[in-house]
């Protein structure tokens, strides 16, 4: 089994004690399992955690204490990759984080709010493993306004449990007129860059990108507590 890689940025002289003195007791949870703040490795991706809010498909905050994305140090290295090719390509935008690392206490707890309903196939069984998230390798994003954070169209809103999030329909619901081609265009960007890093694309939701496959993690990586 694969151990976890100590962020390099904890291994820079004097750089851990300020960082650990501005952190909450889930994100120092996070470092000590090997985990990497993603703005250490790049400053210009925006994040604005949708589960440390109230506006996501839970209806409340999960992260009452977590503000920051944090990744596996392969996910967060492939992330900044993506950033980078986004930024030749397209100046005037930038990547946007939702979600990335996601404990397995707060899968549970949006399992429990599923389980029994149509929309159980949105979210991992935690009996089962859980999904990427809870290993680090998993990051729900969009993209945005580079100076502005403003967030581009994309069909639906990030967090939309439904078939208009779907990337495998997208030509249909172009042509219903559930999405528009720029929607569709948005996305198309998204994924173009994302997979350019090394990232799988989810079929159910645009904004789900996974650097490993579920399996892989299970063999080689631990959930993430």
């Amino acid at each position: 089994m694969n151990q976890r890689v100590f962020p390099l940025w904890v291994m820079l002289c004097g750089f851990l004690p300020p960082l650990l003195a501005q952190t909450s007791p889930t994100e120092r949870a996070m470092q000590a399992q090997g985990l990497v703040d993603v703005a250490v490795l790049d400053s210009t991706i925006h994040v604005d955690l949708m589960y440390a809010r109230s506006d996501n498909f839970m209806g409340r905050v999960l992260y009452a204490d977590l503000r920051r994305a944090y990744l596996h140090p392969k996910a967060a290295q492939a992330l900044a990759k993506a950033q980078h090719i986004l930024r030749k390509l397209r100046p005037d935008l930038s990547l946007k984080v939702y979600d990335a690392a996601r404990p397995m206490h707060i899968q549970q707890a949006m399992w429990n709010a599923v389980a029994g309903t149509d929309k159980r196939i949105y979210v991992s069984n935690p009996r089962n493993g859980g999904g990427l998230h809870n290993y680090g390798m998993a990051v729900d994003l969009t993209l945005c306004d580079a100076q502005t954070g403003d967030t581009l169209a994309m069909g639906t809103l990030i967090d939309h449990l439904g078939p208009e999030a779907h990337i495998t329909d997208e030509a249909a619901l172009l042509a219903k007129g559930l999405i528009s081609k720029e929607a569709m265009a948005n996305r198309a960007l998204l994924r173009q860059v994302m997979r350019q890093a090394g990232f799988i694309p989810l079929k159910t939701e645009w904004w789900h990108f996974n650097r490993i496959s579920r399996a892989e993690a299970k063999a080689h990586y631990k959930a993430i507590k």
